[in-house]
């Protein structure tokens, strides 16, 4: 079959606080009547995303046309995991017209590409396009992601340990399987800031990618779909770290999650939260909260010490007003100390 007939699909890769969800929140919600279908691909063993991304209500993309996947990396799982999901999707009626494909921060987006070849994918779906999606306001400060000093210093002061920074190296595979590079947070930038940011992402790239700059995931839908590739049929030209591996682990990292009760203050639980990157090496944490006396869910999204919040939806009528967060830090770090500090009485309505 040609390419012609197979579902295009898109691939959207970055790192941990990047903004690959705002964005496809924002695709969504843009989608102009395109029947369209999501798998989630989590980090951890909570829908975060997906309850983020079904609180959008578009009708071209239907809740059950989102397919959460929290049982390990895309790249890791593809037969257990990958090949259901795309069945479940491809027997949905309407057909699906475009699949998005969200992986996990710590995603190699080259053996999920290089899935498209197998007998059960290659005669009904293609790659699109790779997009990566970067954090413009954490390169601009020289890093792949935000407030990532701590990982540094511990990996060098410890001998035993390889000293190439393996954050690094996934955002450089990342980058080398792009077909578009989505700059993120250009409203955070300065001249000066998204002049060093776009430095980052070109002197990482091993050939000429377009990029865009954005604020809040906000791509114009024509840059970001329809883009045509066909990658699969160019992935091994694309040479990564981790091509003479056979798998990769996720050894640096550590995710749980923490129920929230209702809380009276959004400010207040922010500057908690932002409080644990510096004590805790927590690097992201994302989810959403009750406030009470508010008809509205409130949307937590963190990186680092940077917190925004907003209300993004009513809770439904039948809905527990139930909180939850991800959060997501290095190996070994506390546990008990950092659901303390979410869970404190002083946060409660």
């Amino acid at each position: 079959m040609s390419s012609l007939a197979r579902v295009p699909c898109t691939i959207i890769t970055g790192f941990l606080g990047s903004g690959k969800t705002t964005l496809i929140r924002h695709v969504l919600s843009n989608a102009n009547g395109r029947r369209l279908a999501v798998i989630v691909n989590e980090f951890g063993d909570v829908g975060i995303d997906g309850e983020i991304l079904k609180g959008c209500g578009d009708a071209s993309c239907p809740e059950e046309n989102i397919v959460e996947l929290a049982n390990g990396c895309l790249c890791c799982t593809v037969a257990d995991e990958f090949v259901p999901a795309l069945d479940e999707i491809l027997a949905m009626e309407p057909p699906v017209e475009h699949i998005i494909i969200e992986t996990s921060g710590l995603a190699l987006p080259k053996p999920l590409v290089q899935a498209f070849h197998w007998p059960a994918i290659k005669s009904r779906v293609t790659v699109d396009g790779v997009v990566a999606v970067v954090d413009g306001a954490a390169l601009a400060e020289g890093q792949v992601s935000a407030d990532l000093e701590a990982l540094s210093q511990q990996r060098a002061a410890d001998d035993a340990l390889d000293h190439d920074d393996p954050i690094e190296e996934v955002f450089e595979d990342q980058i080398a399987c792009a077909d578009l590079v989505v700059l993120n947070k250009r409203d955070l930038l300065d001249a000066g800031g998204l002049e060093k940011a776009t430095a980052a992402v070109t002197g990482a790239l091993p050939r000429t990618v377009g990029m865009v700059t954005v604020a809040e995931g906000k791509v114009d839908l024509g840059a970001l779909l329809g883009l045509g590739v066909g990658t699969e049929n160019d992935i091994e030209n694309r040479k990564t770290h981790h091509d003479d591996e056979l798998d990769h682990d996720h050894d640096d990292f550590d995710s749980f999650v923490v129920p929230l009760a209702e809380i009276g203050d959004p400010d207040m639980i922010a500057e908690r939260i932002a409080g644990l990157a510096g004590t805790h090496n927590v690097l992201r944490v994302k989810g959403f909260a009750a406030v009470t006396d508010k008809p509205m869910r409130l949307l937590i999204q963190a990186v680092g010490p940077r917190v925004s919040h907003y209300y993004d939806r009513p809770w439904g009528a039948t809905e527990a007003r139930q909180g939850s967060v991800v959060v997501i830090g290095l190996k070994g770090l506390d546990r008990d100390a950092v659901t303390k500090s979410l869970t404190a009485k002083s946060l409660a309505g």
